[in-house]
């Protein structure tokens, strides 16, 4: 067969997957760290999971399939249940001889085999398939598993059938909760979630259903709602699921689930809200890989970076990093913080909540009920003899009086702000009742950020953008509106045509003639007139990012517009 003999590596050089020079140096890499060369080429970013996979299928004589247009048998279909074709991404397609024929990411997956051969007692006959091909024969043959496992629960009146107005006692509420049938279909939700790279999951009730939304890059999709019926048990496994008390139902909780998902041990932050359907909850996925990135992955312009940069090596200060929620703002602090951290340096930090664990870093949480405020907390970081103290957030005059004075005395604050640009901090900071001579002598720094939809680099073609949307920026910098990069839509990016998110920035340097302008009260407007002349905006921070293919107009004019107020 072709490939049965060859080396890896000539196989992805014979399909144009990685050049000569990529295989000599991953061969280099390979002896260095004495890992296998399909790991080294992918550990170097030369070539792609399925790319190795697909070789190292040709190599070993296992057939690839092309599933597009396929005759699917639907005894084969019936021979696997969905649970484990999503879990392990496989996908029976054919039952010859005795065999069941199954096309498969990784033919090497062991685990996988051993699972089918559970379920199925007929021979394996492995096949090779590309990932874009399976996932959308598993969706339509098996469709989405949250959606089917519903459709069966609904079906399953004996258990899950519960009277409206029903007065449901703890005890019930347990027992429905530990359902097996209901149990698999919460972690359903929260793998199919963690997959589709969601950053929450709301589960809102209302008059006649449950509906489950994913957030995913910064926009809400709707998911197949559940029956009303399911409510009380899918919110009672959630709740035990994060250790709340799940015979409460009319005031506020958190909790804090740890899940064991596809990419190892994932965070979730638990938050129901009783409406007058029912309790609402949300579920915020902390992702820890995409919170320990660093700086330059941020998306930063080199100039900006050294600035930024340069502020974080003071020997004290405040510096600032300002947005809405949901803008990326601790993950630029958590960034922040790991690029200046050694074991030479205390790093304290105080925040509400902690929301990922960082090496070497000594983290308190804010407990309000217990009287543990941002400003009581930080008098007392003060006193345990730190080098750089980060503040979650400044929320009232006490803190910001704290903080500042901290940075007066040999200390590097981090903190954030919720303002519009990174003239407004100086400006809101001063509306707190802070003494402009303290906030002149002090601050550093304020980055100003927001986040963007990135274009899917997958499906990225250029065509024409609509000229009013290039008018409605505002810029200065001239703009070809028929060479924007827009995506087309395809299965890494749910046909969305944006995969991922960057932020935009906007960095204000504090100069000796800002500082002079601070002690005089000025206005936003006075601050941005003074500020470096290398100083850019977040629009045209994001004006940037258009003309290298990064995201859209449409993007960074929703992201912008706030700010022309």
């Amino acid at each position: 067969m072709i490939g049965v003999g060859k080396k890896l590596g000539e196989l992805l050089v014979d399909d144009s997957y990685i050049s000569e020079l990529q295989l000599e140096q991953a061969l280099s890499h390979q002896k260095l760290c004495r890992v296998r060369i399909g790991e080294a080429l992918v550990d170097l970013g030369f070539a792609r999971a399925w790319q190795v996979n697909e070789a190292l299928s040709k190599q070993a004589g296992i057939e690839m399939v092309d599933l597009a247009g396929l005759a699917v048998s639907p005894d084969a279909i019936a021979a696997v249940p969905a649970e484990l074709v999503s879990r392990h991404k496989i996908f029976p397609f054919a039952i010859r001889d005795g065999r069941l024929s199954v096309a498969m990411n990784d033919p090497f997956d062991v685990r996988a085999i051993a699972e089918i051969r559970v379920v199925c007692p007929l021979g394996i006959r492995r096949h090779y398939a590309r990932t874009d091909q399976l996932e959308e024969a598993i969706l339509k043959y098996y469709g989405s598993n949250v959606a089917r496992m519903l459709d069966d629960l609904v079906q399953d009146d004996a258990k899950t059938e519960i009277e409206m107005d029903e007065e449901l006692t703890a005890a019930r509420l347990q027992e429905l909760a530990r359902e097996p049938s209901l149990v698999n279909l919460v972690n359903l939700i929260l793998l199919e979630a963690i997959d589709a790279r969601a950053s929450d999951i709301h589960i809102e009730p209302f008059e006649g259903e449950v509906k489950i939304k994913y957030r995913i890059d910064g926009m809400l999709i709707e998911k197949s709602p559940s029956p009303k019926k399911l409510q009380a048990a899918i919110i009672s496994r959630i709740k035990i699921m994060a250790g709340m008390n799940i015979a409460e139902r009319f005031i506020p909780q958190d909790g804090h689930i740890e899940f064991s998902g596809n990419r190892g041990k994932i965070d979730i932050r638990v938050s129901t809200v009783p409406t007058i359907f029912g309790e609402a909850i949300t579920m915020r996925i902390l992702d820890r890989s995409a919170a320990l990135i660093g700086l330059d992955e941020l998306g930063m312009n080199r100039h900006m970076l050294s600035s930024f940069r340069q502020s974080l090596n003071k020997s004290h200060g405040l510096v600032l990093v300002t947005g809405p929620t949901g803008s990326g703002k601790t993950t630029t602090l958590y960034a922040a913080l790991n690029s200046i951290y050694t074991p030479s340096v205390k790093i304290i930090t105080i925040e509400d909540p902690v929301e990922y664990q960082l090496n070497g870093i000594i983290q308190i949480p804010v407990n309000p009920r217990r009287g543990l405020t941002f400003a009581r907390g930080l008098r007392h970081i003060l006193r345990q003899d730190p080098d750089i103290v980060m503040v979650g957030e400044i929320r009232d005059k006490e803190t910001a009086d704290i903080a500042i004075r901290a940075a007066l005395t040999g200390h590097l604050v981090f903190s954030t702000l919720h303002t519009n640009d990174a003239a407004g901090a100086i400006t809101r900071l001063i509306d707190m009742g802070i003494e402009p001579f303290l906030l002149a002598s002090s601050i550093e720094g304020v980055l100003a950020q927001r986040l963007v939809r990135r274009v899917c680099s997958y499906c990225r073609v250029k065509r024409a953008c609509d000229e009013r949307i290039l008018a409605n920026l505002n810029n200065s910098v001239k703009i070809d509106p028929d060479k924007i990069y827009y995506g087309k839509g395809c299965t890494e990016c749910n046909g969305t045509g944006m995969r991922g998110r960057v932020g935009i920035f906007e960095l204000l340097r504090v100069t000796e003639s800002i500082r002079k302008l601070i002690g005089k009260n000025p206005s936003s407007e006075e601050i941005v007139v003074a500020a470096p002349e290398d100083h850019v905006d977040m629009r045209h921070d994001g004006i940037e990012k258009i003309l290298a293919g990064v995201t859209t107009p449409e993007e960074v004019f929703r992201a912008t517009q706030a700010n022309e107020d």
